[in-house]
């Protein structure tokens, strides 16, 4: 009988990798999808199998969880979904904590009132970290900068908690920025490798961003999926950091997405005050050796790569555009 899986978020960055990964693995996948006017599953409409299962629901709505996890009765829960963007969760704070703070207390105590026996995957972030210097490891100190930032940090000490109180087997992957052509638009580095591709294809001529001197730990989303499923195989529940630890500025990335279109990014970038954040975080870089010694995982994709491989896939996808 095939293992069934139920992912929040599906329909974003992770949850969409995460759904080929299981599906190639034999999985039943169940989805949650919010109820909206119109549909955004772009990341994955090309996905075709019938082991893919979608519900309409929410993790504001405690209820819609209850029922879909009576219904589902998953081997494996992966709460990916989120208001997962900093900037926003300044202008929305509230909303922020009920879907990424409650949100995981709904789900955990989804499973828990339902007595299955079923693995939970909370997705924390290293903006959990915050103010605190790298490299970042499970055991550094949490010092959030954001709503963010402090409504992840509840759902990660909440995951702890079931797994403590209720010997739930509750995982948190503490992932550092991960990303793909997949990406959100409003993402700096998506918003970088698109604007090389615009202004590349003549469509644009310049591009704006904030604070460039930021740095980060950037990875690639496709690999990370795989860290995440490996810690629910494993023996035990823990915590895992998922990094490359390779930092990067914002400045390093924007220079390495340009030249590799052969742009010079000077004679385009514009700084925008409108980017900047009302609290900062100065530096993330993960030391991700527990991963690595316990589940076998490493990131083979750095920074410098990852960047390339963005501009080329957004330099392709507006070419279609364009001749569409």
């Amino acid at each position: 009988m095939a293992r069934r899986a139920f992912i929040t978020g599906v329909t974003g960055q992770d949850g969409s990798y995460l759904t080929e990964l299981l599906l190639e693995k034999g999985y039943e996948v169940h989805g949650l999808v919010r109820r909206a006017s119109t549909l955004n599953r772009s990341r994955i409409d090309h996905i075709t199998s019938p082991e893919l299962h979608l519900h309409y629901g929410d993790l504001t709505d405690g209820v819609s969880l209850v029922n879909l996890i009576r219904t589902i009765e998953p081997h494996e829960v992966y709460n990916l979904g989120a208001q997962s963007h900093v900037k926003v969760s300044f202008e929305m704070p509230e909303y922020t904590a009920s879907t990424d703070a409650v949100g995981a207390l709904r789900l955990l105590e989804a499973i828990r009132a339902s007595g299955l026996d079923c693995r939970y995957y909370q997705a924390s972030t290293s903006e959990m970290f915050g103010a605190t210097p790298p490299p970042q490891a499970e055991n550094t100190a949490f010092y959030p900068r954001s709503p963010y930032g402090a409504a992840k940090l509840y759902g990660h000490w909440v995951t702890v908690n079931y797994r403590e109180s209720y010997d739930l087997f509750a995982v948190s992957g503490i992932l550092f920025n991960h990303e793909s052509p997949r990406r959100g638009e409003s993402f700096v580095t998506r918003k970088v490798t698109l604007g090389v591709a615009k202004i590349k294809l003549g469509v644009a001529d310049q591009l704006h961003l904030g604070n460039l001197e930021a740095v980060r730990d950037w990875g690639y989303a496709k690999e990370y999926v795989e860290g995440m499923w490996r810690m629910l195989q494993h023996d035990e529940p823990g915590d895992y950091v998922l990094a490359t630890g390779q930092g990067r500025t914002v400045r390093q990335f924007v220079e390495t997405a340009f030249s590799h279109a052969g742009l010079n990014w000077e004679d385009h970038v514009v700084y925008d005050k409108q980017y900047e954040r009302p609290a900062e975080v100065d530096a993330l870089i993960g030391d991700a050796s527990k991963a690595q010694e316990v589940l076998g995982w490493t990131a083979t994709t750095g920074p410098d790569d990852l960047a390339r491989l963005m501009v080329d896939a957004d330099l392709e996808q507006m070419s279609r555009l364009l001749r569409a």
